[in-house]
């Protein structure tokens, strides 16, 4: 499987239609803290959004309403890797990226046979409390190594002017959440990056 090099992380259904139309090509749906029903219904509408527009979505942890809305792919952190039921996400016909911050976690991530893996923070991060430190562009480097084939997803802190240095110490993909979201242009940021990238398609 072949992933899309710039990979952006939004938490609603409204950041979805801001950014896929502008020709992303794969998006991360990741919400917190949402009733059930909202969740199914971003989900819907995220999933709706696209369809139209020839994009690949991503849903973070909410695999049970993934499945009912006929999603295509769920990532799953290392916490709701224990809980989730991996024959039912599979039986679904589902792709599977899971997280991973250190050699354990990769392990336990490689056993469940997934379609990529995500390592990070590669560089200080605000989206997200984390115990880990920052890896490193030379720890990507050696976990290219140890997935192989497998795609591998650099996340955290890593800017457009930061990810020569990732796609060259072997990134397959780039995950994106304050570079575009908390930039003061989110669409001309998406639009740089995907000219940026575009050779690597």
């Amino acid at each position: 499987m072949k992933l899309d090099p710039f990979y952006p992380l939004v938490d609603s259904s409204a950041w979805v239609e801001r950014l896929v139309p502008l020709g992303v090509r794969l998006v991360q749906l990741r919400i917190k803290d949402r009733l059930p029903e909202d969740l199914c219904g971003e989900i819907s509408r995220s999933q709706e959004i696209c369809r139209r527009h020839d994009c690949r979505l991503i849903v973070n942890d909410h695999w049970q309403e993934a499945i009912a809305e006929g999603c295509g792919f769920v990532h799953l952190g290392q916490e709701d890797l224990a809980d989730a039921d991996l024959a039912a996400i599979r039986k679904a016909g589902m792709q599977l990226g899971v997280s991973t911050h250190d050699g354990d976690e990769l392990e336990k991530a490689l056993s469940v046979d997934p379609d990529y893996v995500a390592l990070g923070p590669v560089f200080p991060t605000g989206s997200k409390d984390l115990k880990w430190t920052p890896q490193g562009l030379e720890k990507i480097a050696g976990w290219k190594r140890q997935v192989g084939d497998l795609p591998l997803v650099a996340i955290g802190g890593i800017t457009l002017e930061r990810s020569a240095g990732v796609y060259e110490n072997g990134a397959d993909s780039i995950a994106v959440i304050g570079d575009v979201l908390r930039h003061n242009d989110p669409e001309a940021r998406v639009q740089a990056w995907l000219v940026a990238t575009q050779a690597r398609r």
